[in-house]
């Protein structure tokens, strides 16, 4: 039998990270796929751990060789992805995938999977809230923190699209939440 695709999204800051990772240490049948960043890394992160980190030129070289379920260019240069090779193989052994992807991506991957995909929504409590996270995260420029939050206005514009929208006002509400209905969805087939 074929797994399931459970797709989380959200605006930088929101804590969809933390759920995923604080969901993965549960007794939960789901496998995480490392997507693809044309960032580098930031802090302790590893290749192939947290990304597949590559350069702008052989991100663009994966995209032109359809490489890719989805991808975006979040910025100049600064691509994220799903590698359709890490997707399909433990789809094919049965497995339940959890992606952590940008809300577009997260849509078009809904597009080619249909109902065997959910798309969760993490939602910050206010813009404000969010900024002051990304602030707090002490890792990017002011700057960097100012297209952040621009994006964030169109990423939650496009909450109402996806299968489920969960607040993160409180991180244990948002993550009991979001197991609850990945629960529902994967023994509802």
């Amino acid at each position: 039998m074929k797994g399931k695709l459970i797709i989380l999204s959200a605006p930088s800051g929101s804590g969809k990270s933390t759920i995923i990772n604080r969901i993965l240490d549960k007794d939960l049948p789901l496998e995480f796929s490392i997507s693809a960043t044309s960032r580098p890394p930031r802090g302790n992160e590893k290749d192939g751990v947290e990304y597949f980190f590559l350069s702008p030129e052989r991100f663009k070289e994966k995209i032109k060789n359809g490489y890719f379920i989805e991808y975006e260019e979040v910025y100049p240069d600064r691509f994220y992805g799903t590698l359709k090779s890490e997707v399909e193989k433990k789809l094919s052994e049965g497995k339940n995938v959890i992606l952590d992807v940008d809300v577009s991506g997260g849509l078009n991957i809904k597009k080619l999977y249909g109902d065997n995909a959910l798309l969760i929504f993490i939602q910050p409590p206010s813009i404000e809230e969010l900024k002051r996270r990304l602030e707090m995260r002490g890792t990017d420029k002011p700057e960097v923190i100012a297209d952040r939050i621009s994006k964030a206005a169109f990423e939650l514009s496009l909450a109402s699209k996806y299968d489920a929208i969960v607040i993160n006002d409180k991180l244990e509400n948002a993550e009991n939440e979001t197991i609850n209905i990945i629960n529902k969805f994967l023994t509802h087939s």
